[in-house]
């Protein structure tokens, strides 16, 4: 006799513990979806998913299937699913609320001593990125972005890194990801100059990046190539700080990139 599919439907899969406790059943199983993903596992199947939550494999795919549309779940080309951007953006958050304006600003502040140009942390809004927190460089003629402004993602330096360190494909993106910064000249808006590297959070989760900006006439790309490395020293500063942590493995040559 062959060997059902998908296992029996279990006490477990008609009540889930937070239905029991007068949650929706839906969102419980969902959530079972996303923890069934270990720290260090980049991708699981979708048997091993449905064994994980003991959940009908045509449940776990239709779930998975509305989690993906709102990026919290992405399937490989392969068929097996991985956590979305979506999933980290959340994680974020919830490190963002313990008081993130006191640990992103000193930092930006002293970036802008360091490179006489203004400093601001990018972080990504579904298909956007916006700006968090802005510190204004103490030069004259400075370029003026607005806090909470949503902005292209592939057009600017802090865009394309957060696309980049998100797992965007093509070879513009996999450079970057070797460099471990990127830099752009007028991509976005005309004769405005950036140089972006990525900030992470615990499990090299991407929370989004760090950039200075200023007018092409004062950072021409030799500029913007020679300031790469402090940049990179901000953003691996930024990244202890908001994981909780003084020390860790995130110290690395740029370019070393684990998702």
């Amino acid at each position: 006799m062959s060997r059902p599919a998908n296992p029996p439907l279990s006490a477990d899969e008609s009540t889930p513990a937070g239905a029991r406790d007068g949650g929706v059943i839906a969102v419980t199983r969902a959530l079972r979806l996303l923890e069934s993903f270990a720290v260090g596992e980049s991708q699981l199947s979708l048997a091993e998913i449905s064994r994980r939550c003991q959940l009908h494999k045509t449940t776990v795919l239709r779930l998975a299937r509305t989690l993906a549309q709102s990026g919290y779940l992405v399937q490989r080309e392969d068929g097996d699913w991985r956590l979305g951007p979506a999933a980290g953006w959340l994680g974020a958050r919830y490190q963002a609320g313990f008081d993130v304006q006191n640990v992103l600003e000193p930092v930006l502040r002293e970036l802008t001593l360091a490179t006489g140009e203004s400093a601001a942390f990018y972080v990504r809004e579904g298909d956007m990125r916006t700006c968090l927190v802005r510190v204004e460089g103490p030069q004259a003629l400075r370029h003026h972005a607005r806090m909470g402004e949503g902005l292209p993602l592939d057009k600017g330096s802090p865009g394309r890194v957060i696309l980049a360190f998100s797992g965007e494909p093509g070879e513009v993106y996999e450079e970057i990801r070797r460099r471990g910064y990127h830099w752009s000249i007028g991509e976005r808006e005309q004769g405005v100059a950036t140089v972006s590297a990525p900030v992470f959070g615990r499990h090299w989760r991407l929370l989004g990046c760090v950039c200075i900006s200023g007018p092409q006439s004062r950072l021409p790309q030799e500029k913007l190539e020679a300031l790469a490395q402090t940049i990179i020293r901000t953003a691996n500063q930024l990244s202890y700080a908001l994981a909780g942590k003084a020390a860790s493995t995130a110290a690395q040559a740029p370019g070393v990139w684990h998702p």
